[in-house]
């Protein structure tokens, strides 16, 4: 089986030196795909550039990301995957125009190629940028598709109902459910059956794994 798994975070430009990112490491899904491929499979690891966790396991197909579209057109380009387990950290924003307010309160667009802190304070306008766990049901009509769900705010139920609400919307087979919201260790929901709690990781990569084989 091939299977995909993406990684770490994208990033979004604001000017030719600053970024909007995400906090992830790509620990997790580097280690899903090494996983993977000690079971045996043939494993392509898309990771965010700018993940922290850099280990290069030799028996993987490592292919780095930047940006939200250029995690999008190399998962296009292998649209023949079996399995695709979406961890990446997807910028929700990318940076619009940038504006510094004149002395009479108006807005002005800036138009250069680095913001400088001498024209004061500035605003920056973002805008959302495309739901990627959207469109793999496209691009993968009949592929084992997995997403996560990390959430901040609300409780361990609100944390599960958005991520069957992931399921629903994006027709994926399962999703992963974590972060502060979720608590301790992670939820696992599969498009049929009840939510399953995981103490941590390597359970995790259990109920994963068991899925590709």
């Amino acid at each position: 089986m091939h299977c995909i798994v993406t990684a770490g975070p994208t990033y979004e430009p604001i000017d030719q030196v600053r970024r909007l990112t995400n906090h992830s490491t790509g620990r997790l899904g580097t280690g899903l795909a090494k996983r993977l491929a000690d079971d045996g499979h043939e494993v392509t690891l898309l990771r965010g550039r700018l993940a922290t966790h850099t280990d290069r396991p030799k028996e993987i197909e490592l292919q780095e990301f930047t940006t939200t579209s250029d995690l999008a057109e190399k998962l296009e380009r292998l649209a023949k995957a079996d399995a695709i387990f979406h961890a990446a950290a997807v910028c929700d924003f990318a940076a619009g125009q940038a504006f510094r307010r004149a002395d009479d309160g108006q807005l002005e667009p800036l138009q250069q190629g680095k913001l400088g802190t001498r024209d004061g304070e500035l605003l920056l306008e973002l805008k959302p940028t495309p739901k990627l766990i959207a469109r793999l049901r496209d691009w993968f009509p009949s592929a084992l598709l997995v997403g996560w769900k990390y959430d901040v705010d609300g409780d361990r139920d609100a944390a599960l109902g958005k991520g069957q609400a992931q399921i629903s919307e994006n027709r994926t087979n399962g999703c992963v459910v974590n972060g502060p919201a979720y608590g301790d260790g992670f939820g696992w929901l599969p498009a049929e059956g009840q939510a399953e709690h995981l103490p941590g990781q390597a359970a995790l990569l259990d109920k994963l794994a068991a899925l590709a084989n």
